[in-house]
């Protein structure tokens, strides 16, 4: 319970009652002169106090700052303010600053035509101010709710300042704030309960602190939601709710359990802290994680469909009738310890990865996205550019679009998204290849195992020399052994030259004859022979004959699977065949290679 504030020890700046002055309290009472009189409302005589109660009518302007009301008192106030139409009090400006309410403060159903203003007020039992109407300013800032509060089905059509206030238990169950509401700095030592609130303006809860519970459930935001920097000791349910703007949750610190269902624009969770488990369902929202710390298993899921009420039925979502996409994008996860983290079906083409912590250990469940290369072919000064499909990494964009030769397609930084290169971006490519391949998903763990090795190419200070020429080399031949359809065609041209090389310099025009010559001994006897073939001859005349040429698709068949035909070739024609027994073997292996990596699991 909210202890009762000490009173100052300096007057108030209003002309004050000052009964009861102590050495301990050398100010006395606080409550401001009724006009008319030296005393507040509570010291006036019974006769002055009458005769100024039945002088009020409803929508009266009241002041009484300071004064101290018993429940009988404030009861008393209020009947001559009951509209005879409504029987409901209706006051105009009520001024209760510093006021102290000793018994039940009962504002319930009363509309405050103009400004209420309970600045530094103290409510040392229960306060009811439902449902009341307040037409005009609402001031709270700096209040003590020692008791149950609750506002159930309360209007501000004006501004709600509830600013470093402290509760007790406080309920705003069904409360319509029409214009900015804050509580800022305030702190909830008990329950505090925002279910089915609507926010039409700005909503800040900035610093505030909630010491217990914290309900949300169903609650609408059109403005931007500001929670930042505010603590949530016990478990806190957020939603589901609907923010037509912001959810700012940035350096808010989570003590117990959460859960958040909710519809948003943006949610702003930089350098958060969440101290246990959390569940984030989330629908339309960007999400900024920039430097939160989660200490243990935190989830962040895509929902598909819109949030079921306590009653089953669907929780409307006017303020997003207009976008028919609900997808969950994640700005990013920089600075972040990803061990604990787990996404489901989030999007993440314009998500910052670079200083995330144990990347290798994220956890990726469901559909997630991430961006792509920039479709068909692209033209760089005079020669053509085609980028095969592959997933990649906004900073790989980035990096891209910020070089002087890129074409168009890539996207460029967002502002404050910082510059990073190819040596940074080969250990992020490198830490997702990883959580793919411990998700046993091997084709999807090559498009990242493809970006390592471009960063690795691009890298002129980590990289040396020789490796990249060997890394251009591999993804000349084959995409890094990616993609077979490049070792294909390289495969095919080779075979190609090889015919063409064979038809017109290693197949001789006739294949060599054997010759047998021997000597027969003079009166019989045994005959020894020698069998001679002649060396082939260089082609001659036509050479690209049908003949040749399906001698040649012969030799080089052979050549690709390794073996050697029995044909005779030229000197030339040997050479050409030992050179392509090396290297059509290697193009053939590199696209079985590339095929497997696309295919296994």
């Amino acid at each position: 319970m909210p202890q009762p504030p000490s009173p100052p020890r300096t007057p108030p700046e209003w002309p004050h009652c000052g009964r009861g002055t102590s050495p301990e309290d050398p100010v006395g009472c606080r409550g401001i002169h009724v006009r008319g009189h030296s005393a507040c409302l509570a010291h006036l005589t019974d006769s002055d106090r009458d005769a100024y109660l039945t002088g009020l009518t409803p929508g009266a302007d009241i002041n009484h700052s300071g004064t101290s009301f018993s429940e009988s008192l404030l009861d008393a106030l209020l009947v001559p303010l009951l509209d005879p139409a409504t029987r409901r009090p209706r006051l105009g400006n009520a001024v209760f600053e510093s006021a102290v309410f000793t018994g039940d403060a009962k504002f319930d159903a009363a509309t405050f035509s103009g400004d209420a203003r309970f600045e530094e007020a103290t409510f040392r039992e229960g306060a009811w101010f439902g449902p009341a109407t307040f037409r005009g300013y609402a001031g709270f800032e700096g209040a003590t709710f020692m008791g149950h509060t609750t506002f159930f089905s309360a209007i501000f059509l004006g501004e709600a300042h509830f600013m470093s206030v402290a509760f007790d238990t406080a309920e705003f169950v069904s409360v319509a704030f029409m214009s900015d509401a804050t509580f800022a700095f305030t702190i909830f030592e008990a329950d505090a309960r925002f279910g089915l609130a609507t926010f039409t303006g700005n909503a800040s809860f900035r610093s505030a602190t909630f010491e217990r519970d914290a309900q949300f459930e169903s609650a609408t935001f059109t403005g931007n939601a500001d929670f930042r920097s505010t603590t949530f000791e016990r478990a806190v349910s957020l939603g589901p709710l609907v923010c037509a703007g912001r959810v700012h949750l940035s350096r808010a610190v989570f003590g117990g359990p959460v859960t958040l269902s909710l519809a948003a624009r943006r949610l702003e969770c930089q350098r958060t802290r969440w101290s246990a488990t959390a569940e984030l369902r989330l629908r339309y929202a960007t999400v900024d994680f920039a430097h939160a710390v989660f200490e243990y298993p935190l989830t962040i899921a895509a929902e598909v469909g819109s949030f079921a009420l306590s009653d089953g039925q669907p929780m409307a979502e006017p303020a997003f009738a207009s976008t028919p996409n609900a997808a969950v994008r994640v700005a990013s996860l920089r600075g972040v310890d990803a061990a604990h983290l787990v996404l489901a079906d989030v999007d993440l083409s314009e998500c910052l990865f670079t200083g995330t912590v144990h990347l290798d250990q994220l956890g990726l469940e469901g559909a997630c996205s991430f961006a792509k290369v920039p479709s068909r072919t692209r033209w760089r000064r005079w020669h053509p550019l085609r980028f095969t499909e592959r997933r990649t990494l906004a900073e790989e964009h980035h990096w891209r679009a910020n070089r002087p030769t890129a074409p168009q397609g890539w996207n460029v930084a967002v502002f404050g998204a910082g510059h990073v290169g190819p040596a940074q971006l080969a250990a992020v490519y490198r830490a997702l290849r990883k959580t793919f391949e411990d998700g046993k998903n091997e084709p999807g763990a090559a498009d990242f195992y493809y970006g390592e090795m471009e960063m690795r190419r691009h890298d002129h200070t980590g990289t040396k020399r020789a490796e990249r020429g060997l890394l251009c080399s591999y993804w000349l031949l084959s995409g890094y052994g990616l993609r077979a359809s490049r070792a294909l065609g390289w495969l095919a041209a080779a075979m190609l030259i090889t015919i063409v090389l064979l038809m017109g310099f290693g197949i001789p025009n006739d294949d060599p004859k054997q010759e047998a010559t021997g000597t027969m001994p003079r009166g019989g006897g045994a005959v020894t022979l020698e069998v001679h073939k002649a060396d082939p001859r260089e082609p001659t005349g036509d050479r690209f004959t049908g003949e040749r040429f399906e001698k040649a698709l012969n030799v080089t068949l052979n050549s690709v699977v390794f073996r050697s035909a029995d044909q005779d070739l030229t000197t030339s024609g040997t050479y050409i065949e030992m050179t392509s027994r090396i290297t059509e073997p290697i193009l053939l292996g590199l696209a079985a290679l590339a095929t497997r990596n696309r295919v296994k699991r």
